[in-house]
């Protein structure tokens, strides 16, 4: 009998295997971490081979862990760094060229000049999203103009497109012998190229991007019994399981913490900061710098939708810490030096890395701390930036106030960071609210294997995944509206020093 669900949990810095039970906790797991290739600055890009053999090796040392086989699994989810972009080839596999991550900027150009003309706005009314370095349309533009032969493949229909949800499902489903080349439509949503009101490619914005049609993946819902097929036999799983659901990480970590009614909201911290709002089945367009993004789609459902704001740099400023200030050994040791100061002492740290994402889109910016002197000390560094992972948080929920009208009482957290408590309170502390954190962690994965489970009934509605959320802390605001107000006006003062510093 099949009493488990499996999901893949792939992101920017690792993948993972999680095996989940029916009450939705964890029964086991494997993670490995791939490499973060920066051939210069600005540029990230990921191995996408080495990316399926870290999910094979996940998937079988998983199942080693639980002692469980295929036979046990009613379904497999998979969750997905988004906006990564690869091309490979359909008859031999091989990536024609590393993938370009969400955070590299390479495409500053491009996307500068679809927004000196009226293709910035369709996009932006059709796709629901700004003209930006940091979507998947502008890297497959600058991979068909630079990769060698790329071009001439992909108009003889040799070459094929995807997020790095397309490239594994492909593998799972068989490869080179008969793999299945499709998406969902929260990853679809993330490349300036699909339609929210259809949730198909549009002929129009495609074309902004010289992408030809064959390259792009077939659009399908995130849970659904029949539209994702099954494993290979032969492959990871060493048996034919049903993949039930697929979904971009930030979507999946909505369903994780069951944020299914409009107005309910989360912010993941990982390599960067996510936080969305579910606007539920009307699409919300943002004023103020946000994303409109597909929610989720379950089965033959209307879509829901959301509003995001993504930043691009948060849990990787700490990882800058340790990897090239050195200053600590490894991430929890942040809050153990941010605890041996009571504040930041009047310095900032902007980590504009990647240009400044949501609400702001200025890819010209790039990172700073300010307010230095020699008083100064790493363990201010480091407070500075657990305060600067939850300002830029703040940022996105006043613009999200203001284009939805929904006033935020309690935050659902989760990801890695969560784990730093310190970084907790400080987040309830400059929002002004009261921030939860779920029993499981890795909501994440966790969605992704509500998706898949709902689309076999494994479980039999959304009413079950509620059932299972329950809260591990919670923090509440310490601090007075005028510290807070303070603290805010400095922010903004240091956030306006990263601009104009490169040109686009």
């Amino acid at each position: 009998m099949a009493d488990f669900v499996a999901a893949i949990d792939h992101g920017t810095t690792s993948t993972r295997c999680m095996i989940f039970g029916h009450d939705g906790r964890e029964v086991g797991r494997a993670q490995t971490e791939h490499r973060q290739i920066m051939p210069g600055p600005g540029l990230v890009e990921h191995d996408a081979a080495e990316i399926w053999a870290n999910t094979e090796q996940v998937i079988v040392e998983a199942l080693r862990t639980c002692e469980l086989t295929a036979g046990d699994l009613a379904a497999v989810g998979l969750a997905n760094q988004r906006e990564t972009t690869v091309v490979w080839d359909r008859h031999t596999g091989e990536p024609y060229s590393n993938a370009l991550v969400w955070q590299d900027t390479r495409t500053d150009h491009i996307a500068a000049a679809l927004d000196r003309d009226q293709r910035g706005d369709v996009i932006r009314h059709r796709a629901g999203l700004p003209p930006a370095p940091y979507f998947a349309g502008g890297k497959l533009q600058w991979l068909l103009e630079n990769v060698d032969g790329l071009r001439e493949a992909a108009e003889a229909g040799d070459a094929l497109f995807g997020t790095t949800d397309s490239w594994l499902l492909w593998h799972l489903t068989g490869g080179v012998d008969g793999g299945q080349h499709v998406t969902d439509v929260t990853n679809a949503s993330r490349t300036m190229m699909m339609d929210l009101e259809t949730l198909d490619w549009d002929e129009e914005l495609v074309g902004f991007f010289g992408v030809p049609r064959s390259m792009l993946p077939t659009i399908r819902p995130s849970s659904h019994a029949e539209a994702y097929g099954s494993t290979r036999g032969d492959g990871p799983f060493g048996g034919e399981v049903r993949i039930g659901g697929v979904l971009g990480d930030q979507q999946a970590a909505m369903v994780g913490q069951v944020c299914l009614e409009a107005g309910e909201a989360k912010n993941t911290y990982g390599t960067g900061n996510f936080l969305l709002l579910n606007t539920g089945h009307e699409l919300t367009r943002s004023k103020n710098g946000l994303l409109t993004t597909v929610c989720y789609q379950f089965g033959e459902d209307r879509p829901v939708y959301a509003l995001e704001g993504s930043i691009a740099v948060t849990g990787s400023a700490v990882q800058w810490l340790r990897d090239q200030l050195k200053i600590i050994r490894g991430a929890e040791d942040s809050e153990t030096l941010a605890r041996e100061v009571d504040d930041a002492a009047g310095i900032y740290f902007v980590p504009a890395f990647s240009g400044l994402f949501a609400p702001h889109w200025r890819s010209d910016a790039r990172g700073a701390i300010v307010g230095l002197s020699r008083f100064h000390t790493g363990a201010h560094i480091a407070r500075a930036t657990l305060e600067a992972i939850c300002y830029q948080s703040c940022d996105v929920v006043s613009a999200m106030e203001l284009d939805s009208g929904v006033h935020l009482e309690v935050l659902k957290v989760d990801g890695g960071v969560t784990a730093n408590d310190l970084c907790m309170q400080i987040q309830a502390d400059t929002l002004g609210v009261e921030v939860s954190r779920p029993q499981v962690a890795e909501t994440t994965a966790l969605g992704a294997a509500y998706a898949a489970g709902l689309a076999v009934g494994f479980w039999s509605s959304t009413e079950e995944l509620r059932e299972n959320w329950h809260e591990d802390r919670h923090w509440t605001p310490a601090i007075t509206a005028e510290q807070r107000q303070a603290g805010h006006a400095g922010w903004q003062k240091a956030v306006s020093r990263t601009l104009d510093w490169v040109s686009v």
